[in-house]
């Protein structure tokens, strides 16, 4: 049956049609049957694992100094990444939202280039500029002194994740710019408030879902990055790492999975506070 046979079938019949609801259940069944195969079967697994361990296996990122460091690592340098990427994107997309110039589809097009670019892509690019063998390490030998680097510790990472989160901010901010609406502006203006008060009392509320939104899945993608850290963390642990070598290099399973829980809830945690109190604007981003 097609899809085209399903939707006019389901469309042709009356809500309450017994026929319409048989036909509905075996339009959505190969659905179902992929969700259950795909998603519920492994997240159930992966939610029994650690009790083959002891409950107390479930509250290890909370119980073991080291993952809990690892923890406390990964949320600190994911929020000091989401508040660079809000201050550096709302800049940015505000100037490019209020400002026309030749060349200005350009800048936005590499701007937000790095969105196609998986995170190891990323993470080389940062090697290539401060790695053992990078542009900066050459540059600081030329000239004399001791080779330098950041790509492989906190500095690296941060530079890695930054890059990788201001196309998606600079783009939603310039969207979000471009709807603002100029009559609240100018009325603030006609009332003597200056930049700063019209900042706060015009562009802030109006910007507010945006920022909540973007903000949620800046640290999301913070928090569960892979492929960066993969790359760069060998000097500075992240949660997303350690799972890793749990489950690869130690074939921990109970407690990679406990671990993946943990990492899952405090993503699924922030993004359902900015879809509470963001509204509907937080599903745009």
């Amino acid at each position: 049956m097609s899809q085209a046979d399903c939707i006019v079938g389901i469309t042709s019949q009356a809500p309450g049609d017994w026929r319409a609801r048989a036909l509905l259940l075996a339009c959505s069944a190969p659905a179902v049957a992929f969700f259950a195969a795909f998603w519920l079967l492994p997240a159930g697994l992966l939610l029994a694992l650690p009790a083959r361990e002891g409950w107390r296996t479930y509250f290890a990122t909370l119980t073991d100094a080291l993952y809990l460091q690892s923890l406390l690592q990964t949320l600190a340098l994911s929020l000091a990444v989401t508040l660079a990427t809000l201050l550096i994107g709302a800049v940015m997309g505000i100037a490019l939202a209020r400002h026309r110039f030749t060349g200005r589809g350009l800048l936005l097009s590499l701007l937000t280039l790095p969105l196609s670019f998986p995170g190891v892509i990323i993470g080389f690019f940062i090697i290539l500029l401060g790695g053992r063998q990078g542009a900066l390490a050459d540059l600081s030998v030329a000239l004399g002194g001791e080779r330098i680097t950041f790509a492989y510790g906190l500095l690296g990472l941060f530079l890695g994740y930054l890059y990788f989160s201001l196309p998606r901010a600079i783009a939603s901010y310039t969207a979000a710019a471009e709807a603002l609406d100029p009559h609240l502006e100018e009325a603030a203006r006609s009332l003597g408030g200056n930049g700063w008060r019209v900042a706060r009392d015009v562009w802030w509320p109006q910007l507010l879902p945006t920022t909540l939104a973007c903000g949620a899945i800046v640290f999301a993608t913070s928090v569960g990055a892979f492929g960066t850290a993969f790359t760069l963390s060998s000097k500075f642990e992240v949660l997303p790492i350690t799972i890793y070598n749990e489950f690869t290099n130690y074939a921990n399973f109970a407690l990679a999975a406990s671990l993946s829980i943990s990492l899952g809830l405090i993503t699924w945690l922030v993004l359902w506070l900015s879809r509470r109190w963001a509204g509907p604007a937080a599903t745009g981003v």
